[in-house]
């Protein structure tokens, strides 16, 4: 986020756990990570890891202690719920924890990501409902179900 110009992350840079994230899902995610390739410098990110069931949690540090001979330059960080850092694998990297303080103000943050996610202006794009033709944007009612 140094530069308006850097990209957001790439769909394969990032799993987002929930409960049912598969012990697959999370060793193709290390294997991207740890084994080298021609990828370049990914900065790979698990989210909510603290979601992560108590089997899928065990075997994914095991990948993990087995792949990282592979590779000595990876860059992961693994983001969790501070009140889920008890469970197994914010446990288990527990010596590599950094208390992150954002860096950035909101306001600059939010004028990065609108740049990324704006829609150019002559365009039939379904992001013209959106406020300053955003191709993200979030509906919510305080009545559920109420057709959004």
């Amino acid at each position: 986020m140094n530069s308006p110009e850097q990209p957001l992350p790439t769909f394969d840079e990032v799993l987002l756990c929930t409960p049912q994230t598969s012990a697959e899902q999370v060793g193709l995610f290390l294997r991207r990570c740890l084994i080298p390739c021609q990828g370049g410098n990914k900065i790979y990110t698990m989210l909510y890891a603290d979601e992560l069931s108590y089997d899928v949690s065990k075997r994914a540090e095991e990948l993990f202690q087995h792949l990282q001979c592979y590779n000595s330059s990876y860059r992961l960080i693994i983001l969790c719920n501070c009140e889920g850092e008890n469970s197994y694998l914010p446990s288990a990297f527990s010596h590599y924890k950094v208390h992150m303080i954002p860096q950035r103000s909101r306001a600059e943050i939010q004028q990065y990501l609108q740049h990324h996610f704006r829609v150019p202006q002559p365009s039939d794009s379904a992001a013209a409902v959106f406020k300053e033709h955003m191709c993200v944007g979030i509906v919510s009612s305080k009545r559920a179900g109420m057709g959004k």
